[in-house]
């Protein structure tokens, strides 16, 4: 009688990959759960569970994967060093800041402004043209849609003058980057700065001291109906501003527009070779005039937001830098819809984050305003020489 042998396959080793993936992952586990609704009271578990973490992206740099390694120790370190603090801190003031679904809904009203914007500079690169100026062009509309909303007494007449003018310093921008082979950073500079100037000479002009009125038509919520009644579901995302849902899929339809459509291949194929594009028919010229401009009115939704769909007023310098984080979320992002989302959320979730840390401290509550930007520094700086932007970005094009 014979009996068949069946040779097993030894197990595979923990890849490096899965290694670094896995460190990530336990260093944000070794905070959270010194966080509400957890907390675990004791530095002791989640410092062995940060360890781990660090033993992990010790392994994936040990394997190659430096990156993902280093993400895993800065997450083990992170997430240990941010336990410890919380276990210290009063069980009061953790439940006062962490409060995950005012958190998410935070984060998605301090993003949508950052999500438009990102989405006109995705555009705008894509076709070579370097947007500098989406800060200027958020400012445009933040003012411009909350005055309009004034004087007709409109919401939506309000996002169509806000985009006309975001649109109308774009075409600015386009003429000088494409018509006059100007610098670009230095036309997007310049912008923010006429911007800056425009809107508060116009502000103080039409408003004078006594700011925008209080009754200014707003851009309304949307509540998802059987959604909002969904315990935390509901609290987080079961209603917000119509623009940010506009957003959101509006993150969708570009990277649609983009990656499955033969436009889209046009738009791309002038960022990457113009001289290529044009040799095949595209009118470089007149595709990056549309993407400049289309970048404009994008932001200027962004800036729009902030004045008649958030706060509901206007004051000098509203957007304060978010022009600036959105350009570090398209870098963050790789250029990509998707990637610019998730940079975003994370720097809307910081900003979330730092508008509830004065819990802790009010003498720090100015320092803790300077979070978000703070994490665009570092966040920028980490991904230098590891995102690579369309080929042509920042050249001028002189056809032949």
């Amino acid at each position: 009688m014979s009996t068949a042998t069946a040779t097993a396959s030894p197990p595979r080793a923990l890849e490096p990959r899965h290694a670094g993936w896995a460190g990530i992952a336990l260093g944000l586990v070794a905070w959270f759960i010194a966080l509400p609704p957890a907390l675990v009271r004791s530095p002791v578990p989640p410092v062995i569970i940060g360890v781990l973490a660090i033993g992990a992206g010790a392994w994936a740099i040990g394997g190659g994967e430096r990156k993902l390694g280093w993400g895993a120790i800065v997450a083990g370190v992170v997430g240990a060093g941010g336990a410890v603090a919380s276990t210290k801190s009063g069980v009061g003031n953790l439940k006062d800041v962490v409060t995950w679904s005012a958190l998410v809904a935070a984060t998605l009203r301090y993003a949508t402004p950052l999500i438009f914007g990102a989405l006109g500079g995705i555009v705008s690169e894509r076709s070579g043209i370097v947007n500098v100026g989406l800060e200027g062009m958020m400012l445009m509309g933040a003012f411009f849609g909350i005055y309009g909303a004034d004087a007709f007494d409109s919401w939506f007449l309000g996002l169509i003058v806000a985009m006309i003018a975001g649109g109308a310093l774009a075409l600015v921008h386009a003429f000088f980057c494409i018509q006059l082979r100007a610098d670009q950073v230095v036309s997007g500079i310049a912008l923010n700065f006429i911007a800056l100037g425009l809107t508060g000479y116009v502000f103080l002009d039409h408003y004078g001291d006594q700011g925008t009125p209080d009754n200014i038509s707003r851009v309304p919520d949307v509540s998802l109906p059987g959604i909002k009644d969904i315990g935390f579901v509901g609290d987080a995302i079961g209603k917000a501003s119509l623009l940010t849902w506009i957003a959101l899929i509006g993150v969708v339809a570009l990277s649609v527009f983009l990656f499955r459509t033969a436009q889209g291949l046009r738009l791309r194929s002038v960022g990457e070779h113009p001289r290529a594009a044009e040799t095949v028919g595209i009118s470089v010229t007149r595709t990056r005039y549309l993407a400049v401009v289309a970048s404009g009115v994008l932001a200027a939704l962004g800036g729009a937001y902030l004045s008649i769909g958030f706060v509901g007023s206007f004051n000098q310098n509203m957007t304060a830098g978010r022009g600036f984080i959105a350009l570090a979320a398209v870098i963050f992002g790789n250029w990509r819809p998707g990637g610019a989302l998730a940079a975003a959320l994370l720097f809307g979730f910081s900003s979330a984050l730092a508008q509830r840390l004065p819990a802790f401290s009010s003498s720090g509550a100015v320092l803790f305003q300077a979070l978000p930007y703070v994490l665009t520094l570092i966040a920028v700086a980490g991904i230098i020489g590891r995102s690579r932007p369309p080929a042509a970005a920042g050249q001028p094009y002189v056809k032949e």
